[in-house]
């Protein structure tokens, strides 16, 4: 089960760096990840600084 990322993300990229598997990428309005990829480690959720991210 990936992670996803809500509208309340602000771009900001911090979480981007934190994860291990580059599964997040940045898109035009919000960043995103990519199921097929994500591991499900966890580690974007405490970088992001608006709470935009939880499992799927």
């Amino acid at each position: 089960m990936a992670h996803v990322i809500s509208d309340a993300c602000t771009a900001c990229g911090a979480c981007k760096d934190s994860c291990p598997v580059d599964a997040i990428q940045e898109g035009e309005e919000k960043y995103s990840i990519d199921a097929d990829t994500c591991i499900d480690c966890g580690a974007c959720v405490g970088e992001c600084p608006v709470e935009a991210i939880s499992p799927e």
